[in-house]
C-alpha cells in the first residue's frame, strides 16, 4: 500500500516518530508522502526533511489555505527551488477552505493562483484541499488548471459523484481516506464506489480522520489497511486487489512528475 498524504512532520509524532514509520513499513505500507506544508511560510521544507532521511518518504512543498497570508514574493522564488527537488512529487496541498478562513478568502484564491502557476511552470502536478469551497476551488481550476494537462491529487476527496466527475474530467485522481470510514458519509461511499479504478488512490491524512475502528485517536500511516478494507467492500473486490490498484495508480503518477 501507499499512503498518499499523511503529516508525518507534525508534533504529534515527535514521540515516535521513527516506530510510526516501522509500523507503517510492518503493515505493508511501502511508500508515504509527506505534506510539505507544515507551518507555512517562510519553512516549506517539512516534507523534503524526511523525504531526505528516510527512503520510503516522498514529499510535497506548497502553501496550504489556511497560511495564504504569510506567503511573500520570496515564498514562492523559494517554492520554485524546492520543487526540483528529486523526492517531490508535486506542489501542494494548496486550494481553499472556506470553514475556517484562517486566511482571508482573497488571499487564499491569490495564493492558490499564483501556485498554480508555479506548478505549471515547473510541469508538477498538484494536490488540492478544498473544504466547503468546491464552486469556487473547481471553476479556478478549470480556468487556470486545466490547460496545463497535468491533472493532480484531490487530497480527502470529501465530495459525491457529481464532485467527483467534475474532478475526473479535470484529470485529478481522488484519494480517499479515513473519512470514507464513516457511517454517515454515504455520498463519499458512492463517489469511491463509482470512480474508474485507474484512478483511485488512499491515504490517511495522518494524524487527522483515522478511520474506523480508530475514530478519534491519533491517524497514522498503518491504518491506511482500513481505508483499503472499505474501499474494497464497496468495489466488491479485495483488500489486497486495493492496494495493488491505488500502488500502481499511484507510481504510475510519480513517474510522470
Amino acid at each position: 500500500m501507499i499512503d498518499s498524504h499523511c503529516h508525518l512532520d507534525n508534533p504529534q509524532f515527535d514521540p515516535d516518530r521513527e516506530a510510526v514509520i516501522d509500523r507503517a513499513l510492518a503493515a505493508g505500507v511501502e511508500r508515504m508522502v509527506v505534506i510539505g506544508t507544515g507551518d507555512g511560510p517562510p519553512d516549506l521544507e517539512a516534507g523534503i526533511r524526511l523525504a531526505d532521511r528516510y527512503d520510503p518518504i516522498y514529499a510535497t512543498v506548497g502553501v496550504h489555505p489556511h497560511d495564504a497570508s504569510k506567503a511573500t514574493p520570496e515564498t514562492y522564488k523559494h517554492l520554485r527551488e524546492l520543487l526540483q527537488h528529486p523526492k517531490v512529487i508535486a506542489l501542494g496541498e494548496i486550494g481553499l477552505d472556506y470553514h475556517y478562513d484562517h486566511s482571508p478568502r482573497e488571499t487564499q484564491r491569490e495564493a492558490f493562483l499564483e501556485q498554480m502557476l508555479i506548478a505549471g511552470e515547473a510541469r508538477k502536478p498538484i494536490v488540492i484541499h478544498t473544504r466547503e469551497a468546491w464552486e469556487d476551488t473547481i471553476a479556478l481550476l478549470e480556468v487556470y488548471w486545466r490547460p496545463h494537462g497535468l491533472g493532480g491529487i484531490m487530497h480527502c476527496f470529501s465530495g459525491g459523484p457529481d464532485q467527483a466527475a467534475l474532478c475526473l474530467d479535470l484529470g485529478f485522481h481522488l484519494s480517499f481516506g479515513g473519512i470514507v470510514t464513516f457511517p454517515k458519509s454515504a455520498e463519499i461511499q458512492e463517489a469511491a464506489r463509482r470512480a474508474p479504478a485507474d484512478r483511485i488512490l488512499i491515504e490517511t491524512d495522518a494524524p487527522y480522520l483515522a478511520p474506523v475502528p480508530h475514530r478519534g485517536k491519533r491517524n497514522e500511516p498503518a491504518f491506511v489497511a482500513e481505508t483499503a478494507r472499505k474501499l474494497a467492500e464497496l468495489r466488491g473486490v479485495t483488500p489486497e486487489e486495493i492496494a495493488r490498484i491505488t500502488s500502481e495508480n499511484f507510481l504510475g503518477f510519480v513517474s510522470k512528475t
